[in-house]
């Protein structure tokens, strides 16, 4: 081969695509699992989010019933009897035209919940008043909730505890 020839003939080696091949698998292996940590970090954003709008429903509904605008019976704690109540809503039993006393607007999903078919209000472990904070167990009434997820969040907690 002339020097003109050998000018002409221009690729990769198979060394250089070998070594851009490496570089590659390597950047990959870097980025596939800082997404993986972006997309658990949203979820337990959306988690905590949705854990902070039920509970805050959950106390405005024990509220009403404490400044009597909700009836209930006299072995009632106050609490909703369920979480569906506070979408749906209760009369007001302060209101002259009876109108009806609403929470939320809609109740949000567990992020972690596996099945999308599922109720919004199933996905939710709940807690009645009279429930053990060290054993929470379905009551009368849903004095608190918990997601069902068994896994661990970025923060070394159980996802339960929070």
């Amino acid at each position: 081969m002339t020097k003109e020839t050998h000018n002409q003939l221009k690729g990769f080696t198979l060394i250089e695509l070998v070594i851009t091949v490496a570089i590659m698998a390597l950047l990959s292996s870097v980025v596939f699992p800082m997404a993986e940590v972006a997309v658990q970090r949203s979820k337990e954003q959306d988690l905590r989010t949705s854990l902070r709008q039920i509970r805050e429903a959950i106390d405005a509904y024990k509220e009403a019933a404490d400044e009597g605008r909700i009836l209930m019976k006299v072995d009632e704690s106050g609490y909703p009897p369920s979480l569906d109540i506070l979408v749906e809503g209760v009369s007001d039993a302060k209101s002259p035209l009876d109108r009806k006393i609403y929470f939320l607007r809609r109740l949000p999903r567990d992020p972690f919940a596996k099945d999308p078919h599922i109720p919004a209000a199933e996905t939710w472990g709940k807690r009645s008043y009279a429930s053990s904070p060290n054993e929470p167990q379905e009551g009368n009434d849903v004095y608190d909730v918990y997601t069902l997820s068994t896994g661990v969040g970025l923060s070394g907690i159980a996802y339960r505890e929070w």
